[in-house]
């Protein structure tokens, strides 16, 4: 069975947590979905991890569209969202409702990713509107890199912290369906997860969210340029694939592959 927005919100309620990942093709897509992760996020995360850009500014609609219908085919039980890209829900709401409207009936995503608070609160609204669940970010949202002069911690300023929780409650009573919490404080976090019906989902937001999300690559070790703090390597996949990798070049080098064994 296919893990549903009801399911998001039954979980917040019985407070059991949420599991998020990301993935962006169909190998590591049908391996989140067999370990049973509750939401595949085709993330604007890509870009870097996929397509080695800087930041995730340059992805655009057609790649995610791409990416999500790969994902999209390779799953059988967990929710796929997908990441709206920079620039395909900011011009206006009926471009946004659009967008949206791609991603669901073109790479049959379940429910799409916006980052903002109140300057979205529109795109929000009309997209939920157009019956198709939204899931908020705020926090750092990586989308507004060039405004906020880097990767930093939001909401550490009192002004700042008052904002975010004012933004996720917006977001809430736009139609949001949950919202995700980009490197805050975990007191933050705290206040803001309790305050809301909608679940939290956290990334360097500390162990108080309603879930947690990482990106595929960092959490495997597959990404090398830089190690956010909030990022746990649950392996280190990068190590084995070039130990693999050095092995069949000195066996082609050496004459030993391919042997009797592997040639007819």
């Amino acid at each position: 069975m296919r893990f549903t927005v009801i399911d998001l919100l039954t979980k917040k309620k019985q407070g059991s947590k949420i599991t998020m990942l990301t993935a962006y093709d169909y190998p590591f897509a049908s391996i989140v979905d067999e370990a049973g992760i509750d939401m595949i996020l085709v993330g604007d995360s890509l870009s870097m991890v996929f397509q080695g850009n800087e930041s995730t500014l340059p992805v655009t609609m057609e790649e995610i569209i791409y990416h999500t219908k790969i994902v999209s085919k390779a799953t059988k039980r967990a929710m796929v969202v997908a990441d709206m890209p920079f620039m395909s829900y900011q011009i206006s709401k009926e471009e946004a409702v659009r967008n949206a409207g791609r991603l669901i009936k073109e790479a049959y995503a379940q429910a799409v990713k916006l980052e903002g608070g109140r300057e979205i609160l529109n795109q929000v609204k009309a997209i939920t509107e157009a019956e198709i669940p939204v899931i908020g970010h705020i926090g750092l949202t990586p989308q507004a890199v060039l405004r906020m002069g880097g990767y930093k911690l939001q909401g550490k300023h009192p002004e700042q912290a008052k904002r975010i929780k004012e933004d996720a409650l917006m977001l809430q009573d736009a139609g949001a369906v949950a919202v995700v919490l980009e490197v805050i404080p975990s007191e933050l976090a705290k206040e803001i997860t309790e305050s809301l019906e909608i679940p939290t989902i956290g990334i360097g937001a500390g162990p108080f969210c309603d879930g947690q999300v990482l990106v595929l690559h960092d959490l495997l070790g597959l990404f090398e340029k830089f190690t956010p703090k909030f990022v746990k390597k649950y392996a280190n996949l990068r190590e084995h694939i070039l130990k693999a990798l050095n092995q069949f070049r000195d066996e082609v080098e050496k004459g030993l592959f391919p042997d009797k064994e592997h040639s007819f």
